[in-house]
């Protein structure tokens, strides 16, 4: 039986040891406390240290070598021989890494039907793949290959936006043409939108803020809406000109009406105050949405608004399909989901203060406020109901560029 002090007191100096020494002194060293204690020696130095019966055994062969020659070894810094050590899975299986890219990229590598490429690829399923193909490799052996040809972990990237219209370029040409004029008489332009819909309660924000260690944020599991806190409908108005905005947070329905008394409120508590003097107003909205191109109740509501601020409300629709390109979307929006990651919005009052507690180096201010109005959905406007609204179609696209005249 083995003394349980003496592998205490070996353990305990292979422990202060075996930091500054390197592969050959550890053996060596465990070889010579073997010895020094005879027999049983090496099975005691083996049980302290964790070291293999063979590594042992090679350090006493190293040091009765030495004692043969009665003069100490050369220092090298080579600890294993040339050609030691096991062998790269490359030089065991040449052919792993053109069955792994294989399976990584099916369709640029001349395999479409790749078991994996409909499935979720983590290095697990291709290192099990691998095996199944009688590769011997694991999940860490196929990460670090992967990093190595030149592959990371990345998401999808928007770029695509699909078939182009035609008058695309001469859309957003006619749009900076109309801002250029519009700044130069010193006539209001804003770019409008409403940023994507937000649950009200403590729910998952995405994003990180700074906690202290081990007490963030306790948050809901599951993303239900709340029957008594509702949702919060940021819609934004961008004075493009003052590097101001305003956000109007309502709590039913994302309406036409909804959008032009947002657009009726920033003039009311902020456009007026600027722009004392103005008779016009651009407006740079996307082609969808509440405010979109094809949408008559946004006509009808922009109608009502010029009717009762005097102004006539020039409006110009960006294409299909580069509603990235409003300026709304990467000067106000982008700002304000920054400034509130990773809280969770747990009231209206608190989804407002984060949109007016908004700042950024370039001097943006916002002011927000909430709107408790209910907006009733499904409003058919008649062709009649229409025939009376006074719109001034531009020659180019019409359809996209027009002004409503107060009646």
């Amino acid at each position: 039986m083995q003394d349980a002090g003496l592998i205490g007191r070996i353990r305990q100096k292979f422990k202060s040891l075996s930091p500054v020494m390197d592969e050959r002194m550890r053996r060596q060293w465990a070889a010579a406390e073997a010895t020094a204690i005879g027999w049983g020696g090496v099975a005691a130095v083996v049980a302290a240290t964790g070291m293999s019966h063979n590594t042992i055994g090679r350090g006493v062969r190293e040091l009765q070598q030495r004692a043969k020659k009665r003069r100490p070894a050369a220092a090298s810094k080579r600890i294993r021989r040339v050609g030691g050590g096991r062998k790269s899975i490359v030089e065991a299986d040449p052919s792993i890494l053109d069955a792994l890219e294989r399976l990584v990229e099916p369709l640029t590598r001349g395999d479409p039907e790749s078991p994996l490429r409909w499935t979720c690829k983590s290095t697990r399923k291709l290192a099990e793949e691998l095996q199944d193909q009688g590769h011997a490799v694991g999940e860490r052996t196929v990460a670090m290959w992967l990093h190595r040809a030149g592959y990371s972990l990345q998401s999808n990237r928007k770029v695509r936006e699909g078939d182009s219209h035609p008058d695309r370029n001469a859309q957003f040409e006619h749009i900076n043409a109309e801002v250029v004029v519009f700044q130069r008489r010193g006539q209001p332009v804003i770019s409008v939108d409403t940023k994507k819909k937000e649950l009200v309660g403590d729910f998952r924000n995405g994003g990180r803020e700074w906690r202290p260690q081990g007490e963030p944020d306790e948050v809901r599991v599951h993303d239900f809406q709340d029957p008594a806190l509702g949702k919060a409908i940021p819609y934004g108005v961008y004075d493009v000109t003052n590097n101001q905005g305003w956000v109007s947070v309502g709590i039913d329905h994302d309406t036409a009406k909804f959008a032009a008394e947002a657009i009726r409120r920033w003039w009311r508590k902020m456009g007026t105050k600027r722009f004392p003097n103005a008779k016009r107003l651009l407006i740079t909205a996307d082609g969808g949405g509440s405010n979109g191109s094809r949408c008559r109740l946004w006509k009808v509501a922009l109608q009502d608004l010029a009717d009762k601020t005097g102004l006539e409300l020039s409006v110009s629709h960006f294409p299909p399909g580069t509603s990235k390109w409003n300026k709304i979307e990467h000067r106000l929006f982008c700002h304000i989901t920054q400034n509130w990651r990773g809280k969770p919005l747990v009231s209206h009052e608190v989804i407002v203060n984060l949109i007016a507690n908004t700042t950024t180096q370039t001097g943006l201010t916002i002011k927000a406020e909430l709107d408790t109005r209910q907006y009733e959905t499904g409003i058919k406007v008649t062709d009649a109901e229409l025939a009376t609204l006074r719109i001034k179609k531009a020659r180019f696209h019409g359809d996209w560029n027009y002004t409503i005249l107060p009646r």
